[in-house]
């Protein structure tokens, strides 16, 4: 049975609105719950890992390590407020909001592809400055195209609940993972070339990449599934941006800095740390 009240443009659907508020909520407990794991994961390790930065981290570790807590608030607080995406009246600060974690998950993500990249005869102050100019260059670009669509144009990039009919929201995202899918693929593509020898030979930075460019291909069946009006393609996006939110960030620490931190390994595992030394993660000179 229908239900409906007179609002200040018309009839609104209550039914609507309770489906609408039950779409916004259905997630809710599984990413804040995976979000306050990490944070307090983190908060445990915290003491112990920045004894260790201070004792003998490279400026790359440091700020790469500052940057991932930074994210980790960032991206703590969308999954507390994802409410406001279906809220009247917060639609705009829950966009600032996810514009902010979106570009900082982006940044570790686009950084993360440069280091890979880098040519072996750069030191690490060469590497880090060269991959926070083009990372950051990158990522105001997006942020900037973003920002415009979604407060200029009003495109509802970060409300997951719009479906398919907003077809200019379903086109930018298709243009973003299509970019992440060819990145991800360009890495696999020279670790199987002749010029694989310019990448650090360490088996998870690939395992890493093939996760993430298979993960990228399947948002991007997701957008174009969800552009054409399927619904399975709407349920598969919001699972992979689920999925995204709570295991992105505890999936790069696992495989970039937590081998870092290990105590039995950091100062005995010389061959480890001079290969990715010559990558650019860490400072030429240890203590």
């Amino acid at each position: 049975m229908s239900r409906s009240v007179e609002g200040p443009e018309g009839q609104i659907d209550l039914n609507n609105v309770t489906d609408l508020n039950l779409n916004c909520n259905e997630n809710d407990t599984f990413a804040v719950v995976s979000s306050v794991l990490f944070v307090l994961y983190l908060a445990v390790k915290a003491k112990k890992n920045i004894n260790k930065l201070c004792n003998g981290g490279s400026y790359i570790i440091i700020s790469y390590y500052a940057l991932l807590w930074i994210v980790t608030l960032l991206n703590l607080a969308c999954s507390f407020l994802q409410a406001w995406q279906c809220s009247p009246g917060k639609e705009v600060p829950w966009n600032i909001l996810s514009l902010f974690t979106a570009s900082g998950m982006l940044y570790l993500e686009i950084s993360l592809m440069i280091f890979l990249l880098n040519d072996n005869y750069m030191n690490a102050m060469e590497t880090l400055a060269y991959t926070s100019i083009v990372s950051g260059i990158i990522v105001s670009v997006d942020a900037l195209l973003k920002a415009i669509y979604v407060f200029g144009f009003g495109v509802p990039l970060f409300n997951r609940n719009v479906g398919s009919s907003h077809t200019v929201k379903w086109g930018l995202w298709i243009v973003h993972t299509l970019l992440l899918a060819a990145a991800y693929g360009f890495i696999l593509f020279v670790h199987f070339s002749k010029w694989r020898e310019k990448l650090p030979p360490r088996p998870t930075f690939y395992n890493y990449v093939v996760i993430m460019f298979i993960f990228s291909a399947t948002t991007l069946f997701a957008c174009g599934m969800a552009g054409f009006g399927a619904s399975l393609g709407n349920w598969l996006y919001d699972f992979t941006v689920l999925c995204y939110h709570s295991l992105y960030l505890p999936f790069l620490y696992l495989t970039f800095l937590a081998d870092f931190f290990q105590e039995e390994d950091f100062l005995l595992d010389n061959a480890y740390y001079s290969e990715m030394k010559d990558a650019g993660f860490f400072d030429a000179d240890w203590e």
